[in-house]
């Protein structure tokens, strides 16, 4: 089925913005930068660009993500954030919905992660090439029919969260690449990150950002 790319038309929800950082809330189905061709062009740091001319990307959430992301708006934020997030000193969590009922409250997923090259955007599990990969998990409410969990990548892989709940037999409901059936029968993949703790370039001082989610 070929896939056609249709962002939502409503404008970013900004969190907070300074003279260092500026912290939105991304919609689903929405790129973060601009993908191949041109029909691919509209992304959220264009979007960000009339407003904030000197928008500097930091970390991505992918198209069908959505919630809680941080730009810099000088060099030095940049710089500044981009080794939080490769020191893992940024506290991420995420909510979502997955598939049937998670019988324990609390659990770590721990599982190497590499693209699966001959179905790119796919990631695949494998212990002797793959990259360590941790996810700690929080269940708020399970019913049989699904459960909603709170995510914490310790790590931060391509679609580390994805893979980790499908590995666990509860895929992301909604989510085009790793459920199947009914699972993948939703209006958007059920991921969407939640708050984002880091420090901010300038002052040092430890923020979080929140953002509800939409589901």
């Amino acid at each position: 089925m070929s896939f056609t790319y249709a962002p939502p038309a409503d404008p970013p929800e900004i969190l907070h913005d300074d003279h260092e950082i500026l912290v939105v809330n991304k919609q689903a189905g929405l790129l973060s930068v601009p993908g191949r061709g041109p029909d691919k062009a509209d992304c959220l740091i264009e979007r960000l660009r009339g407003a904030f001319p000197t928008v500097l990307l930091v970390h991505r959430l992918d198209m069908d993500t959505s919630g809680v992301m941080v730009f810099a708006l000088t060099p030095h934020a940049q710089r500044h954030l981009s080794q939080q997030f490769e020191t893992r000193r940024v506290k991420k969590t995420y909510i979502a919905r997955v598939c049937g009922e998670v019988g324990d409250k609390t659990g770590t997923v721990e599982l190497p992660l590499i693209v699966d090259w001959p179905n790119r955007p796919r990631q695949k599990v494998d212990f002797e090439a793959g990259r360590p990969a941790r996810t700690d998990w929080r269940v708020v409410k399970a019913t049989p029919a699904e459960t909603r969990i709170r995510l914490m990548p310790v790590t931060g892989r391509s679609h580390q969260l994805r893979v980790h709940m499908a590995e666990t037999g509860h895929p992301i409901l909604g989510d085009p690449l790793y459920a199947t059936g009914a699972a993948a029968d939703h209006p958007r993949l059920m991921l969407h990150a939640e708050t984002l703790r880091l420090r901010h370039p300038d002052s040092g001082v430890q923020q979080s950002f929140s953002a509800k989610p939409p589901f």
